[in-house]
């Protein structure tokens, strides 16, 4: 039953991680607290195992989505490297600061973190667009399938804290990052949303590799529990990239909006009364 649950859970990963460019982790780390500790239904599990396995099948999500995404070429592999080079020194501090962390905690703050990303998406149509980035940035443009031209770009300087940042939630929380980047990527630097999407998966890989070393050598992976995880996060990560290219940039927003509010009321009233 463990192992059937698991493997539903990281389908559902999969699909939505690839979908709007969270990495997964963003959804298999509250449902696997809540099913495995709350309700007792899966063994062994703590924060800190939980985001050891997040970690894992986000190497699988990113592999999946960054080959599916390549194909659509709706990756910025410039902006990618980029980002992936800022967040290492970032992911290395953040996983080891999840020592210290106990699940009551673990929940409330990863539950205020969503909330703070699913308000500046929802605001984000009131906001005047933040310019300044793309202005004093490496401009790039992508022309979609409609014919629509974007103009985008950032500072590197300050893509290289910003992900510093992000790098230090990925490994404090088992998100990969996606669940900040691509919020970043839309309302800081302009990025179109499918290709904030793809690069956000092609970072998303690279940060896991380096992310999983670190949690391995911290004893922080429950190496059974990957088993049925990772092919059902990989087979859903194909199903939501390809669900990716035939939904429109708003919906696609919308949809990531909703995700991070839910998973995030959830998770502080877990932190607080859990």
């Amino acid at each position: 039953m463990e192992y059937l649950i698991l493997a539903i859970i990281g389908l559902a990963s999969g699909i939505i991680g690839a979908l709007v460019g969270l990495g997964g982790g963003v959804i298999l780390v509250p449902v696997t607290l809540f099913i495995g500790i709350t309700l007792g239904l899966i063994d062994g599990i703590t924060p800190q195992t939980v985001v050891g396995l997040s970690v894992i099948m986000m190497i699988a999500i990113g592999l999946a989505s960054t080959l599916s995404y390549m194909k659509a070429k709706t990756i910025d592999y410039r902006s990618g490297l980029i980002f992936f080079a800022g967040s290492i020194p970032g992911t290395l501090l953040g996983a080891f600061v999840n020592k210290g962390l106990d699940l009551p905690s673990f929940n409330l703050y990863f539950g205020i973190l969503l909330i703070i990303l699913s308000t500046l998406l929802l605001v984000r149509k009131y906001l005047k667009p933040v310019r300044w980035f793309v202005d004093h940035g490496k401009k790039r443009t992508f022309t979609d399938r409609s014919g629509e031209t974007f103009v985008f770009g950032y500072p590197v300087w300050f893509a290289l804290l910003l992900t510093f940042g992000v790098g230090f939630a990925s490994g404090l929380f088992g998100i990969g990052g996606g669940s900040i980047m691509v919020p970043a990527m839309i309302l800081l630097f302009l990025f179109p949303p499918h290709v904030a999407v793809g690069t956000s998966m092609f970072m998303v890989f690279l940060s896991a590799i380096v992310n999983s070393v670190t949690h391995i050598s911290l004893g922080n992976v429950p190496w059974l529990y990957v088993i049925p995880v990772v092919p059902a996060a990989y087979i859903g990560a194909k199903i939501g990239a390809m669900l990716n290219q035939k939904m429109k940039s708003e919906t696609l927003v919308l949809a990531l909006r909703i995700i991070l509010l839910i998973l995030g009321i959830r998770s502080i009233i877990d932190g607080i009364w859990g």
